[in-house]
């Protein structure tokens, strides 16, 4: 091994080519190293080069250790010794060997890392480091005895650390708690997607419960070994065509979808063929207690496919509901998935069903039916089926807060109702905004992300007899993880 804290030029090809194999080569010297990584493969294909450069593999960067070290040494009140910086070490040296987050790809032009020569560093970029780092340190420092205040709840001292990061971890965390404490298991549809795969497994990790992947088992297992990972110990595999439950599945489709036109052989087509037919079975005969799909496939395709099998709950309307974590706080969105131009009844079951999924969340609902006028100023018909909506939550006597139709900027800033509309029934800013049809609300939920607007989780499916939900195309491996767990939580109910 080559460790070098000199100048450029210290080390020459023959030195290199003389060191043992799979020699180890950390040239440091910054901003020219003593050797460089180009001149050690032009001599040594089997080595490992570490530098302090951002530009080659392997940067060895102060970042990764000393703000994560005092963060760990501050929490428990210690001195920094040996335990605790090895413990640091250890740490990184672990993450390394474990799927690395979109995050680090996406700074990485999309560059998919995986553990080998060229990555036994974690990336500066990681955000597990957040956590993983100082959780590590403070364990070590009351383990040698020089913490002078203890952290009882470990995974709870990581959660915390992890929200200062994640918005989503910090809106959302007293549910993730309720999942793991009441593990579900939950069918992940497209098991053969690398995505999907990855998901699966943080699924797992987080004790949120048992993944399912619906694919072939070879074709998982290829994709999990180009990635670096071999064990499929946490994951539970089916593979549809050969299941022994198609029959029982064909038996519940064609039950349900006989008089609509479907043979009992394109219901056995269904399922044999089709992964999201086969999952949403699955939940349907209760072998699995929710699913999650959409990474490949548009979600109003998927929609369909889904409800051919699981039906409405009696009573309920189906739409979509996005939560948008913003800086200042959590908003909710609806209907973003499902109707394009409700009717009034609807827009007043959406209202309610949104509201008691916002009390789910630990907030006070306070509802606004939006349009583009202000309590009839000016009037049209898209408007009066707004207004038509709020009277039937009047009738219904509901009991939340709401008020309508007026538009955004009135619904969301309190000063400006107040000082406009006194007699507006919300005692704050809305926290649910009920769009008048489905252009305005998925252009919006789409569009306020990119525009800095804070981090959108969904659209969450709702009003389903069995959970379902379903990602949009592109998803990251996080937004599957948070609509699976939310998915494993309404399977609670």
């Amino acid at each position: 091994m080559f460790f070098g804290l000199s100048v450029k030029g210290t080390v020459d090809a023959a030195m290199i080519r003389s060191m043992a194999a799979r020699p180890i080569v950390f040239a440091m010297a910054n901003p020219d190293q003593e050797i460089t990584p180009e001149e050690v493969r032009a001599v040594r294909s089997d080595a490992i080069i570490a530098t302090g450069r951002s530009d080659y593999p392997n940067q060895v960067n102060n970042v990764l250790g000393f703000p994560y070290i005092f963060r760990g040494a501050l929490d428990v009140r210690a001195s920094i010794n040996d335990a605790m910086k090895i413990a640091a070490a250890e740490a990184l040296a672990k993450l390394a060997r474990e799927d690395v987050p979109d995050e680090v790809a996406a700074a990485y032009s999309g560059q998919r890392l995986t553990y080998g020569p060229d990555y036994i560093i974690p990336a500066p970029f990681d955000p597990r480091l957040i956590w993983a780092v100082p959780a590590a340190v403070a364990k070590a420092a009351m383990d040698s005895g020089v913490a002078r205040k203890a952290i009882h709840d470990m995974a709870a001292y990581q959660r915390s650390l992890r929200a200062r990061l994640d918005p989503i971890a910090a809106g959302l965390e007293m549910i993730f708690a309720k999942v793991r404490a009441n593990p579900r298991r939950v069918v992940f549809a497209e098991g053969e997607e690398e995505k999907t795969i990855r998901a699966a497994l943080q699924f797992a990790y987080s004790g949120y419960g048992t993944p399912v992947l619906i694919g072939r088992e070879d074709r998982i297992k290829a994709t999990m070994a180009a990635i670096g990972l071999n064990s499929t110990d946490l994951l539970e595999i089916h593979n549809a065509r050969l299941s022994r439950d198609n029959q029982r599945y064909t038996d519940l489709l064609y039950a349900r979808r006989q008089r609509d036109g479907m043979l009992y052989r394109d219901c056995q087509r269904q399922v044999n063929q089709d992964r999201n037919v086969f999952a949403a079975c699955m939940v349907a005969c209760g072998d699995a207690d929710a699913m999650v799909s959409g990474v490949t496939r548009n979600s109003f395709d998927v929609l369909n496919e889904v409800t051919r099998v699981i039906e409405l709950r009696v009573g309920s309307v189906m739409f979509g509901l996005t939560v948008l974590l913003g800086r200042e706080r959590p908003l909710l969105l609806a209907d973003t998935l499902v109707h394009e131009t409700p009717s009034p009844a609807q827009l007043a079951d959406i209202a309610i069903q949104a509201a008691a999924k916002a009390r789910e969340f630990g907030l006070t609902p306070r509802v606004a039916l939006l349009s583009y006028a202000n309590f009839g100023n000016p009037t049209g018909p898209d408007c009066e089926r707004v207004r038509k909506a709020v009277a039937l939550l009047r009738e219904r006597q509901s009991d939340f807060e709401f008020d309508g139709e007026m538009s955004p900027d009135v619904a969301l800033d309190a000063r400006l109702m107040r000082q406009l509309y006194p007699f507006c029934r919300l005692s704050g800013p809305a926290n649910i905004l009920i769009m008048p049809g489905l252009n305005s609300a998925n252009i919006t939920a789409k569009l306020l992300p990119h525009l800095g607007g804070g981090t959108v989780v969904g659209p969450l499916l709702m009003g389903l007899e069995r959970p379902v939900q379903i990602v949009n195309i592109g998803a990251t491996v996080s937004d599957l993880v948070n609509l699976a767990a939310l998915a494993a939580h309404d399977a609670l109910r």
